[in-house]
């Protein structure tokens, strides 16, 4: 039976007038003007409403080569329902305004068998937003080609269990098949956020939050999912995809194909100069086998 997850945020975060969203993603990609390369295996993109965010993800998204790829993990922090655990789409289809994507009932059986997973219902599912901004990116990017999603809700982790669904994982990155959509926002700043970390020596307070952001790009970078959670009890960054990026990385390590991890693009919804002010960063990042 059709178990269909509705785009609840079409009309509000993004347009669900299907021929404006198509022409704004194809825009974007086109600036971004990026290579398409068959050796990016996965990316870490934004999920902020298109208007600040759509932008910056087109930098992730305008890397993809989608010939050889046929399923999309989808890796997304829970914003509204709490788990310590990951929990997976009960769903069969994820509706978008400019097209459809078919979740992986095969996959999502085999991780159930795991014993390891939660499920979510469709409540969940549709009030979180973490992947469905992923999602009309994807439907574009793989215009022509079949491919099916596995949406996996990534919630309030342990670092042990961050490394146990990483190690879980990893098998699914030496399948050139496979590809891995990471979603993350970066630093969420201003006391709205209840964080104002600022460091004058960098002297604007956009600055002082760009210099922390990179500070955890450049961690990212490295793999190293251990420094990244000492980075992030050391400053408290509030990237909300912090679980997410951190399972990423644990099965990056795990796998035997070496993928690399670059950012191309970091912007801010708006530049904070006084304590009154608040400012959301986004980052975009290919994930590229490393030769």
């Amino acid at each position: 039976m059709e178990r269909i997850r509705r785009a609840s945020h079409a009309g509000s975060w993004y347009t669900d007038n299907p021929k404006k969203l198509a022409e704004e993603l194809d825009g974007w990609i086109t600036a971004a003007g990026l290579p398409k390369s068959s050796d990016v295996r996965g990316v870490i993109a934004p999920h902020a409403g298109y208007s600040y965010s759509g932008r910056a993800a087109a930098y992730a998204f305008g890397n993809i080569d989608p010939t050889n790829i046929s399923r999309v993990f989808l890796l997304g922090p829970s914003h509204h329902y709490y788990t310590p655990k990951c929990a997976l789409s009960t769903a069969t289809v994820y509706k978008t305004p400019i097209g459809d994507l078919p979740i992986d009932l095969e996959v999502i059986e085999e991780l159930k068998a795991t014993g390891k997973f939660e499920l979510m219902n469709l409540r969940v599912d549709e009030a979180e937003h973490s992947m469905e901004m992923h999602l009309p990116y994807l439907v574009k990017v793989f215009e022509g080609h079949s491919v099916k999603v596995v949406p996996i809700l990534v919630g309030a982790l342990s670092a042990e269990n961050e490394a146990m669904y990483g190690k879980l994982l990893a098998k699914y990155i030496d399948d050139p098949q496979n590809f891995f959509s990471v979603s993350s926002d970066f630093c969420h700043w201003g006391s709205r956020f209840n964080y104002i970390h600022y460091d004058k020596k960098y002297g604007a307070i956009h600055k002082s939050i760009e210099a922390l952001d990179k500070m955890g790009m450049d961690i990212i970078e490295t793999g190293d999912a251990v420094a990244f959670k000492e980075y992030l009890s050391e400053y408290d960054n509030t990237i909300c995809g912090r679980h997410p990026i951190s399972v990423f990385l644990h099965m990056l390590r795990n796998s035997s194909t070496r993928i690399k991890i670059k950012f191309l693009r970091y912007e801010q919804s708006s530049q904070c100069k006084t304590t009154r002010d608040s400012s959301v960063s986004y980052a975009s990042a290919a994930a590229k086998v490393d030769a």
